[in-house]
């Protein structure tokens, strides 16, 4: 059972190796990519960004309410309130990058010190964005496989890290709201 164990997580760490690479390869390749101009005749996505940023928020109340069901020890529900966020993590990304093909960017035109602060957000946004593809991945896995101890270890990292990224997300939408035509 436990070489199984063992085969099974060698597996998964190579999917996780693969998807840690290519969702953030994709994500650059296809956010330099407009529809518009390669010539196809598609109308901007311009009603997804407050979409996109409602599911990040939804997503942060899913990552909270998960950590409120294992403390009181309703193990099934975290799970389902984990596997729910990312669910909504996904579907972000593909409306992020449907946005991004069908639309111009939006340049952020606040000045003096909050311009600071958005880009600090912005910057810490997307570093950490790509940083927690990982952790997710393998906390998620290491759950599934019955492995709790190290499940619980690493979810420590993950939670804050992964708050942070859709919190963070949420405020960038506010800050360039008033900057979109």
């Amino acid at each position: 059972m436990s070489k199984d164990l063992t085969s099974q997580e060698k597996k998964y760490n190579r999917i996780i190796t693969v998807l840690s690479i290519v969702i953030p390869l994709a994500v650059a390749a296809l956010f330099g990519v407009n529809l518009k101009r390669l010539g196809f005749d598609v109308e901007p996505l311009t009603f997804l960004p407050p979409i996109y940023a409602s599911i990040n928020a939804f997503t942060a109340v899913l990552l909270i309410a998960a950590v409120v069901a294992i403390k009181k020890g309703n193990q099934k529900l975290h799970e389902q309130l984990n596997s729910a966020a990312i669910m909504c993590s996904v579907l972000f990304l593909l409306m992020y990058i449907a946005y991004h093909m069908t639309s111009e960017s939006t340049t952020f035109g606040g000045e003096g010190m909050i311009k600071y602060v958005y880009y600090f957000i912005l910057i810490s946004h997307i570093l950490l964005s790509v940083v927690v593809i990982p952790f997710v991945l393998i906390t998620y896995v290491r759950a599934k496989l019955g492995k709790f101890l190290a499940h619980k270890k690493i979810a420590k990292k993950t939670f804050p890290l992964w708050l942070y990224v859709a919190v963070s997300g949420v405020l960038v939408y506010v800050m360039i709201s008033p900057y979109y035509s």
